[in-house]
């Protein structure tokens, strides 16, 4: 584990606070077997979110739409909030737990693959300064330079799982052969999220690891 368990729990039980409806959700997609952002990333949400102010948010992966609601929470109304899901199992739910807490109007949901949406998204010259990365976790690279493209100057990129619960510092040889993909990927994708010259990096251990991107002022445009 990143943090001692016995640490994590009275972290939580200090700080953490969402409305009773999320608690609902949350509940119910754990016994799903359904992933969501942990308890420290979604503190660590909500404080961002409170402190950055965006008007647009954009999150790449919806599950059932717990993490998109909970940003709803820490927004104000007018801030759009746009959420891509492919699965239709989570398409289905994430619809109906819009609709049951009254979120339909304030989330707009784009079904597909990631990588086709994002790209027709940035064709339209869709822009956000909040970026919420939490998709499938060999396909992060993939998703970048779309990414990168609608990302505003001074937005924030915020991306999760990407310590793989401490993998990331093993040798590949001691990951899972069905796992030396993703982690061969992950690896690459926080090297270059902390190299780059477009934005600064920092890499948290919380939940699961959070990266911390801030575009650079007037380096969006240029190449590495």
């Amino acid at each position: 584990m990143i943090i001692d368990e016995r640490l994590s729990t009275y972290i939580d039980s200090i700080s953490w606070s969402i409305p009773e409806y999320l608690k609902e959700v949350e509940k119910e997609a754990l016994a799903d077997g359904v992933p969501i952002i942990r308890r420290p990333m979604q503190s660590l949400i909500s404080f961002l979110l409170t402190v950055k102010k965006p008007k647009a948010v954009l999150e790449i992966g919806t599950a059932v739409g717990f993490s998109s609601m909970l940003m709803s929470e820490y927004v104000s109304d007018n801030t759009i909030i746009d959420t891509i899901e492919k699965v239709p199992i989570r398409i289905k739910c994430a619809k109906e737990n819009f609709a049951r807490y009254e979120k339909t109007e304030r989330i707009n949901l784009f079904e597909g693959d990631a990588a086709d949406v994002l790209k027709e998204l940035a064709a339209a010259g869709n822009k956000y300064d909040f970026i919420f990365m939490d998709a499938a976790k060999g396909q992060y690279l993939n998703f970048l330079e779309p990414v990168l493209e609608m990302l505003a100057e001074d937005g924030l990129l915020v991306t999760d799982n990407v310590l793989q619960d401490g993998d990331i510092i093993q040798s590949r040889y001691a990951i899972t052969k069905r796992d030396r993909t993703i982690h061969g990927r992950m690896r690459e994708y926080l090297y270059f999220l902390t190299h780059s010259e477009r934005f600064k990096t920092v890499v948290l251990p919380v939940g699961d690891g959070a990266a911390l991107s801030q575009v650079v002022h007037g380096s969006i445009s240029n190449n590495d």
